[in-house]
């Protein structure tokens, strides 16, 4: 029996994660997917390649040797993909692409380093920055195409967009909560807990719509523009939290669990995707840009089922 290039990608991504969960969450699979991959390349190496432990897995001598062999295969793999477009790869100019924070940190780095191995001629030139800067940056030509949360926009006349993917929200819960053990939690359920408010990217403005939708609102604790000071205090039993699985991480910098449950009431999804002015010719780095994230995302969602 030979390894497939699935259990491959599977197991890598489960040695960089460190975490089945976390890598099962990265390529949008379920947990046992890529336990039941690992668990059959063991079987056909005949070598155990994780130990596992409590917060996580680390590789063995044997899982490392494995570990280098396999990223190989992943490189070629690339590569194959790339050589019929070599033509490609050899265009040249500068692309300047903005973001916005939660897109610069959860989201877009493994994208544009692979980015730059495909196109090594475009010059990239990121830029962080809020939603509206980015939008106004947009029209007055200062940037050739953003990436950011596609459900924030607001200058719905004067930009065209398109939605690469839709984070779903869920709710974040200390382990041993009450909720936990609930079969269904509604809005209602989580106003009775005091609640940790992120801000940044207009996540605050998000949520306070969709609680307003529902009747209720937040008893807020605390309000910050930090996703790790909200997954700290969430973590350590001081409050609860609505946010996207993109931004999920299963432990705080203390090493304490926090858990994700869905939620019975509706909540809209965060919505990531490619934005540029309307009516304008793109750039040809800004269009070879957007095929990119376009065929790359798609391949992901192909190779991770």
């Amino acid at each position: 029996m030979e390894p497939s290039l699935r259990q491959i990608r599977y197991f890598v991504a489960a040695a960089r994660a460190g975490q089945i969960s976390r890598a099962a969450r990265e390529l949008n699979v379920s947990q046992s997917a890529i336990t039941v991959a690992v668990r059959q390349l063991e079987e056909i190496t005949g070598c155990a390649l994780f130990q596992r432990r409590v917060q996580g897995v680390t590789l063995t001598h044997n899982g490392m040797i494995f570990l280098e062999h396999a990223g190989r295969v992943l490189t070629a793999v690339d590569e194959a993909v790339r050589a019929p477009r070599n033509t490609l790869s050899q265009l040249k100019g500068r692309l300047r692409l903005a973001m916005t924070y939660t897109v610069a940190g959860y989201f877009l780095p493994a994208y544009l380093e692979r980015f730059t191995r495909a196109y090594p001629h475009i010059t990239l030139q990121p830029l962080e920055t809020t939603r509206s800067e980015i939008e106004s940056g947009l029209v007055t030509g200062d940037f050739d195409i953003a990436v950011l949360l596609t459900s924030n926009i607001a200058d719905q006349e004067g930009l065209d967009f398109e939605t690469l993917f839709r984070s779903p929200r869920s709710l974040w819960l200390p382990a041993g909560h009450g909720l936990l053990a609930r079969d269904e939690i509604h809005l209602s359920d989580v106003a009775q807990e005091p609640y940790i408010m992120l801000t940044v990217d207009e996540a605050s403005n998000t949520a306070l719509r969709y609680w307003h939708h529902a009747g209720v609102r937040p008893r807020t604790l605390m309000r910050t523009s930090s996703v790790e000071a909200v997954r700290s205090m969430v973590a350590n039993g001081m409050g609860v939290t609505i946010l996207s699985g993109m931004v999920y991480r299963p432990w705080s910098l203390e090493g304490l669990r926090v858990e994700t449950v869905p939620l019975a009431s509706h909540v809209p999804t965060m919505d990531v995707g490619l934005v540029w002015p309307v009516n304008a010719e793109l750039t040809a780095p800004a269009k070879a840009f957007a095929e990119f994230m376009r065929t790359s995302l798609a391949r992901d969602r192909q190779t991770h089922f």
